[in-house]
């Protein structure tokens, strides 16, 4: 199956600088976002670091820590691994996809045709954003099960 397709991609040339072109911009547009992905992530991210934050300085000083961020630790350190896991897996992403722009140019070069290096890299790089919003999808149901929980105990 996988030779097929590759035999199949393997017979398309690059023809001429505007198409070179045009097949480069599906990876730069991919990449732009995965920028965009990254940049949730990350926000969401500081968001949960200044949580964990907050809570440990309360701590620190001796503060009595409100009832609802000290049982809410838990969550933030799952939410804090989804979120490190979903941003390592957007930028394997991002490299991938970097890598398969480069691979179509250097292809221009005269090089062996890099059509089945492109499709590994190109399927390499949507996977690996496939995981990086599954991760987000957990981090997402991990925030609003703790906020259905917090919602719970101030109806009681």
């Amino acid at each position: 199956m996988l030779n097929g397709v590759a035999n199949a991609v393997a017979g398309v040339a690059i023809e001429g600088p505007a198409h070179l072109i045009q097949v480069a911009l599906t990876p730069v547009f991919l990449l732009t976002a995965i920028s965009g992905f990254l940049n949730v992530f990350t926000g969401r991210l500081a968001r949960v670091a200044d949580r964990v934050n907050a809570i440990a300085r309360a701590r620190l000083e001796g503060k009595q820590v409100v009832v609802g961020l000290s049982a809410d630790i838990n969550a933030l350190r799952r939410r804090t691994v989804a979120l490190q896991a979903a941003v390592v897996l957007g930028g394997i992403s991002g490299a991938f996809t970097c890598a398969a722009t480069v691979t179509i140019f250097a292809g221009t070069l005269g090089a062996d045709p890099p059509s089945l290096a492109v499709f590994v890299e190109f399927g390499l790089a949507l996977l690996s954003l496939l995981g990086a919003l599954t991760c987000f999808v957990a981090e997402m149901l991990i925030a609003g099960r703790a906020m259905i929980n917090e919602i719970a105990k101030e109806e009681r």
